[in-house]
């Protein structure tokens, strides 16, 4: 099966593309890596980059660490330096050169106590001592800060000369202990405890140290510090190593600082920072204080133009209580007069709605005759079609026919004869007349004509 960065015809690859097909095949190829060896051929370059070879007894590899990872270092590379070296696997297209591009750097030897660093960092963790909840506010203004420390750190001076500058009003109290060496951890942890008793009377703790390796501030990765720093009762800053530097100090305590300086800078207020708000909160209150007064003395100009005498008042009143009666007797007035056109509006719609018996009398007379010559009409009308009815039923009454003449023959099934066929020699007819029956014998039956 064909590589997929390898052409699948026989085009021609020029020598750039073979390079960088290479470096893409590399760096998909090789995750980031711990690569351990000894620095050999070490070049600081002008641009800040540092170029070195890492090798072993039977082999070596170039190596490059580009400047914005060498600035975090924290310390100075040296031929025959034994490394660890977190690398990506690449290759360099312009001189064809396979070559690692290193991301971090450690002295050989900190795997096991980087190791030892995650444990002891997840047991405290699932205990709580680094949850944000638990974390305690630093104080806005503080007094009398504790800085746990070296007196012989070059930490100490640098934290010192910063909180000078900030804020000289502050009252500073060194608790000095070993940062570094056999049993330094208990010191520390003894030293927080004496800062935070309450005869102390401080506000907050700084923990510092400079940077160093991973074994020069192993001491902040011991749990009895870690225990000591969350047990205390005022808030603790740590500002321990370079901004690279992570310990468990770091995380137990209640705020981390990237460096000691940015730890007093964190912990201190700005003096003039608060002198300069202070002047313009001072600024702003005689400006509402002035534009106060001017509104309180406008008002009481106001006021004084409304003033008047009592008697002037009184004289005043007594012609609005005038106007006031004036103008009761006219709405009484207009009243009245609303409601006597409102009282002859009724007297005349009364007046015409007040019955008249010679007028009803008059139209009951009327009503009463066309009731009647109605009702003569309907009768008239009735009597006329009851009689064509009647000449009508009269012609059709069977007894009419017979007392014209007629005789109603009755079949031997009881049935009238309409036809004679129906009858045959011998049959025996009753015959019904107007006034009485007889009894017949057909002798001869004649058909008659059939109907067109």
């Amino acid at each position: 099966m064909p590589s997929p960065f390898m052409p699948v015809d026989d085009s021609i690859l020029s020598v750039s593309s073979l390079n960088r097909l290479v470096r893409e095949c590399l760096e998909s190829t090789f995750p980031l890596t711990w690569i351990g060896g000894e620095i050999s051929n070490l070049t600081y370059a002008a641009s800040g980059h540092v170029y070195f070879s890492l090798k072993d007894a039977s082999a070596q590899v170039r190596c490059v660490m580009w400047r914005s990872r060498a600035q975090l270092l924290g310390w100075r590379l040296e031929n025959g330096q034994k490394i660890e070296a977190r690398a990506l696997v690449s290759f360099y297209e312009p001189r064809g050169e396979f070559q690692l591009n290193v991301e971090a750097i450690r002295r050989a030897g900190q795997g096991d106590l980087f190791e030892r660093f995650l444990k002891l960092k997840a047991k405290l963790d699932s205990e709580g001592l680094f949850a944000a909840e638990r974390k305690r506010p630093l104080p806005a203004f503080p007094r009398h800060l504790a800085i746990v420390t070296s007196p012989q750190a070059a930490a100490l001076r640098d934290v010192l000369t910063t909180l000078h500058r900030r804020a000289p009003h502050l009252r500073i109290s060194l608790f000095p202990t070993p940062v570094q060496g056999e049993g330094a951890g208990e010191k520390i942890a003894a030293a927080l405890a004496q800062a935070s008793r309450s005869d102390c009377d401080c506000d907050a703790i700084i923990l510092c140290r400079g940077g160093g390796s991973i074994e020069d501030l192993w001491s902040f990765n011991e749990e009895v510090v870690a225990r000591a720093i969350v047990a205390t009762s005022i808030p603790v800053v740590a500002g321990v190593g370079h901004e690279t530097d992570f310990t468990i100090a770091d995380f137990a305590a209640d705020l981390r600082a990237p460096t000691p300086t940015a730890a007093a800078e964190l912990i201190s207020p700005d003096r003039d920072a608060l002198l300069a708000r202070l002047g313009e909160l001072q600024r702003q209150l005689a400006r509402r204080m002035e534009r106060s007064l001017a509104e309180h003395q406008q008002r009481i100009d106001w006021l004084a133009a409304r003033l008047i005498h009592p008697a002037d008042k009184i004289r005043q009143r007594n012609a609005d209580l005038k106007a006031l009666g004036r103008r009761l007797r006219q709405a009484i007035g207009r009243q009245g007069e609303a409601s006597q056109l409102r009282l002859d509006s009724l007297r005349q719609r009364f007046s015409s709605a007040r019955p008249r018996p010679e007028q009803l009398a008059e139209g009951l007379s009327h009503l009463h005759f066309r009731l009647s010559s109605r009702t003569l009409w309907q009768i008239s009308q009735q009597a006329a079609k009851l009689n064509a009815l009647s000449s009508g039923l009269k012609q059709l009454d069977p007894d009419a026919v017979l007392a014209r003449g007629y005789a109603l023959a009755i079949g031997p099934d009881g049935r009238v004869v309409r036809d004679a066929a129906t009858l045959t020699a011998g049959d025996t007819l009753k015959l019904d007349f107007a006034r009485g029956s007889a009894q017949a014998t057909v002798n001869q039956v004649v058909a008659g004509r059939e109907a067109d």
